[in-house]
């Protein structure tokens, strides 16, 4: 055992030992980086960027059609594509407590989770209804669009599960589709019913109503009809002020005849609406033409913009569509996959998450989401 003065006072030779190693490191490191240099005549050895394709800034996906968009760019940040392995993606809603994103995977029932601190993707829910749109609600409670169960629940902090609606005048819903919540509790959602369409998405079946809006009073639990406005109204997002309630129509999947594109109508009270009026449409201009793709969910940020999934156009159209309050398009995210919904979330809010397709998308922002999901 050496003695305490001969540890803190190391011998000479091994300080010239010391010295030599570091020479001799600082050497061959030197010789490796000149063997890596490329010389004259000597061909380059190709890099396998096959696990993490490189991005170089700022991501031309990320397109400013107006400069009213650049203000929410951010030139060194990537569209990063978190999972994938899911059939029908929808309904993302952010859960600020638990740190995680939560979706629906519709075809194979069941709800999945993204975890933030560690990028870890499980199971959450399954079955799961079929379900479609996702929210929390005021009380940090998960509510979800069942379209398999044809129903609005919300899962309680015990475990348990509350039906709050299943049914209008005695009728059942065709699939209810997505929802927002109100500050005065209220739970305002749509019901299309694209579940009800077939047994890929939920269980085929008459829709027995007409599409339309619903509200559910958040004291009395009273379910009330606030709209048929739209074809097959789809996703629905309030104004920061929660003045003017957006929805976008999806009826061209079915109905030859209606238009492409997103509606707004005035919250008079609180709890009901008026008449329904164009917001935007979904045509683009593009190369070969004019395009018109439908848009799917719908969110609001803080400045009232709105960011909107649209789709089923191809390359160059299908992302996330993002216009003023004016209703003119100053921006375009463009992804790979057909997108379907989208919510703001992480910790400043400043984080877009995509559901499209089969995968799951995100990318940071210069603005907030105006709501808590």
């Amino acid at each position: 055992m050496k003695s305490p003065r001969s540890d803190s006072n190391p011998s000479s030779s091994e300080t010239r030992s010391a010295a030599v190693s570091r020479r001799d490191f600082l050497r061959t490191s030197a010789t490796a980086a000149v063997g890596a240099l490329v010389l004259p005549g000597v061909a380059k050895a190709e890099r396998d960027w096959t696990n993490v394709q490189p991005v170089r800034y700022p991501d031309t996906d990320i397109v400013a059609l107006d400069p009213r968009f650049n203000k929410y760019k951010i030139g060194n940040t990537p569209i990063q594509r978190l999972h994938v392995g899911t059939m029908w993606a929808e309904g993302p809603a952010w859960n600020a407590v638990g740190r995680y994103l939560l979706w629906s995977d519709i075809p194979n029932d069941r709800q999945m989770r993204w975890i933030e601190d560690d990028n870890r993707v499980t199971v959450f829910r399954q079955p799961a209804g079929n379900s479609n749109g996702n929210t929390f609600d005021w009380e940090g409670r998960q509510i979800a669009c069942e379209h398999g169960n044809r129903r609005v629940v919300r899962y309680e902090h015990n475990g348990g599960f509350t039906v709050l609606a299943d049914k209008f005048e005695g009728k059942a819903f065709n699939a209810p589709n997505d929802v927002v919540v109100h500050p005065d509790g209220g739970i305002w959602f749509t019901d299309p019913g694209y579940g009800s369409l077939g047994n890929y998405e939920g269980h085929k079946g008459e829709l027995l109503l007409k599409e339309a809006t619903y509200r559910i009073d958040g004291k009395t639990g009273k379910l009330a009809k606030v709209s048929e406005d739209g074809f097959k109204p789809n996703g629905l997002c309030f104004s920061p002020d929660y003045k003017k309630l957006y929805i976008a129509d999806t009826g061209s999947s079915h109905y030859p005849n209606a238009p492409k594109n997103i509606l707004v109508c005035d919250v008079i009270d609180g709890t009901k609406l008026g008449k329904a009026r164009e917001f935007t449409s979904m045509k683009m201009a593009m190369k070969g033409g004019e395009q018109a793709g439908m848009a799917d969910g719908i969110r609001a940020d803080v400045d009232g913009n709105i960011w909107a999934a649209g789709g089923w156009v191809g390359d160059g159209y299908d992302g996330v569509h993002v216009f003023a309050p004016d209703g003119q398009r100053i921006g375009l995210i463009k992804l790979p996959e057909i997108p379907s919904n989208l919510c703001f979330g992480g910790g400043k809010r400043n984080r877009l998450f995509i559901t499209a397709s089969q995968s799951l998308y995100s990318v940071y922002v210069e603005t907030q989401g105006a709501h808590i999901t």
